[in-house]
């Protein structure tokens, strides 16, 4: 029995040696070629794409795709515990990246944010958060460019491998401001599969609307895409995203009185039923990406001359609108009242270390229920979503169930914008 066990270690250690050779790019001439072609399908965030089911499959199955499945099940079990944080968590992705049977099975290990309180693949953007503990990331805001980049971690690292999530470019229009998030630093054209929605201001800038380019849960995905193409994907590319999805609102009261005192912000959280907070109550939790984004993209030089792409950020197409809202109660969101505080002469909120530079832009977002919800008020004391400026151009950002990341790196992009009539 002892033997047995030290041949499973002495495994389990070898392939974890071949899987950060692969991530390090040591590996034999055949790793690094692997490793080149992962690279072309993987977005700039470093989170492999949830595409690897197709994209990997002309990858050659090595020695490891054919061990058996319960010793396969206990080795990547024991590779997911061990490596718990970021860079070390990307062999986790790599096990993912090895063969069908190895995606199957490491998909079925990794829990969600909500379950674990680990970010592990791209569809974890798009999940709801842990309860108890929230996950903390930084925004590193980018004047010269217009982009707001989205990382993992308490603050900026020393030697800048900050883990990247998310990526935003703020686009102005005559009638408004649009944010487009992306997964890749280098791409926020809607037409790639990298696109993963929007934030869109009405002209005042007191007024934002939150786009998803997939609904909240897997049962509508097929249903709603398929009623509701702008383009037939075969005429653009499968890899547009075929709507947009309205899954919240950000309101920002008036300032008609010019009076002090920080904005008052109000969220409308269309795709969050109020009874995901209660007792028992759950969040909307995707699983995957729609089909859409699946399909690989390999048009012929022929099909690229005869099919031109339109311009999909251009604000004259006119797209259609799928709204998420639920068919209970909405969960509505608002920011937590701060106190003034004499000495100081300034507003002041606990944000228990996270926030160090005093900005009209920092603010914290608690439950709005009616006492008819029964929501206990321990949970109505709960900040869901905090932001705020630690530095020049650095902001962080802690959020929590039944928020996501996605979710709630749109709603603190509102608060970049320009509100001449809320200040």
């Amino acid at each position: 029995m002892r033997g047995l066990v030290s041949r499973e270690n002495m495994l389990l250690r070898s392939i974890v040696r071949e899987l950060k050779e692969m991530r390090d790019g040591i590996g034999s001439t055949s790793k690094r070629s692997a490793e080149s072609k992962l690279r072309l399908s993987r977005t700039k965030s470093h989170i492999a794409p949830d595409v690897l089911a197709t994209t990997f499959e002309f990858i050659q199955q090595g020695q490891w795709a054919n061990l058996p499945q319960e010793l396969l099940f206990d080795i990547i079990q024991r590779v997911e515990e061990s490596e718990t944080s970021w860079p070390d968590r990307a062999v986790v992705v790599f096990c993912a990246s090895v063969c069908k049977s190895w995606r199957s099975i490491t998909k079925e290990i990794v829990k969600t944010p909500e379950q674990c309180g680990r970010i592990t693949f791209p569809i974890s953007l798009k999940q709801p958060g842990p309860r108890d503990s929230p996950i903390q990331c930084f925004i590193r805001r980018n004047k010269e460019s217009s982009t707001y980049l989205l990382y993992f971690g308490l603050v900026p690292s020393e030697n800048d491998n900050n883990k990247l999530l998310l990526a935003a470019k703020r686009i102005r229009r005559a009638t408004g401001t649009d944010f487009i998030i992306s997964l890749a630093t280098d791409d926020f054209s809607r037409a790639s599969n990298k696109y993963v929605g929007k934030l869109r201001s009405n002209f005042l800038g007191t007024k934002f609307t939150i786009y998803d380019s997939q609904p909240p849960h897997d049962a509508a995905i097929q249903q709603n895409c398929q009623s509701s193409r702008r383009f037939h994907s075969k005429q653009v590319s499968p890899r547009v995203p075929a709507c947009s999805y309205l899954v919240s609102t950000v309101s920002y009261e008036l300032n008609v009185l010019c009076t002090r005192g920080p904005r008052r912000m109000h969220c409308v959280m269309n795709s969050i039923p109020v009874s995901a907070i209660q007792e028992g109550g759950n969040a909307p939790t995707p699983t995957s990406f729609p089909q859409i984004f699946d399909e690989p993209f390999s048009p012929s030089p022929a099909a690229k001359e005869k099919v031109p792409v339109p311009d999909l950020n251009s604000a004259s197409l006119s797209e259609p609108l799928i709204s998420t809202q639920v068919s209970t109660e909405q969960l509505e969101l608002k920011n937590k009242a701060p106190r003034w505080h004499e000495q100081l002469q300034c507003w002041c909120l606990n944000f228990k270390g996270r926030v160090s530079v005093a900005s009209v832009k920092n603010f914290q977002l608690v439950a709005a229920v009616d006492p008819s919800h029964n929501v206990s008020a321990e949970e109505q004391d709960k900040v869901i979503l905090q932001f705020g400026k630690i530095g020049k151009d650095i902001f962080t950002m802690d959020y929590r169930y039944p928020l996501s990341t996605f979710q709630a790196f749109a709603i603190c992009l509102s608060s970049f914008d320009t509100k001449p009539a809320c200040e």
